[in-house]
C-alpha cells in the first residue's frame, strides 16, 4: 500500500511527513483492501492549515475526507476521523448485505 503526503504552499519536514504517513496508514485496520493513501496539506492559510485524505480502495469509488484546524496535526486527526467513519460505513454494507436465497425467494414472509 503506498501512501503519499505533499503539500501546497509550504514545505513539511520530514519528521512531519513520516508521522502524517504512520497516523494515514491506521486506516487500512480498517478494510483490507483498500490501495493506496494519499495526503494533501494545504498551507495557504498558515492559521488554519487545510488537510484532504483521499483512499483509494478494490472494487469501490474513492474515500475522500477534508478538515481544517489550527494545526496541521488537528486537521489531520479529523480528517482521518471522517474518512475512518466512511471506510467502516462501506465495510459493513459490504460484509453484512445478504441476498435472499434462491431456496426462499418464492416464500412470503408474514
Amino acid at each position: 500500500m503506498q501512501v503519499n503526503v505533499s503539500a501546497r504552499h509550504g514545505h513539511l519536514k520530514q519528521e512531519d511527513q513520516l508521522l502524517i504517513s504512520e497516523k494515514a496508514e491506521k486506516v487500512r485496520k480498517f478494510y483490507d483492501r483498500i490501495n493506496s493513501i494519499a495526503v494533501v496539506v494545504d498551507m495557504e492559510h498558515a492559521d488554519k492549515p487545510h488537510v484532504e485524505i483521499n483512499v483509494s480502495a478494490e472494487g469501490t469509488e474513492d474515500f475522500v475526507a477534508t478538515a481544517t484546524a489550527p494545526t496541521v496535526l488537528a486537521a489531520l486527526d479529523g480528517a482521518i476521523h471522517k474518512v475512518e467513519q466512511q471506510v467502516r460505513k462501506h465495510k459493513d454494507k459490504v460484509t453484512e448485505h445478504k441476498g435472499v436465497g434462491l431456496k426462499h425467494a418464492g416464500e412470503v414472509q408474514e
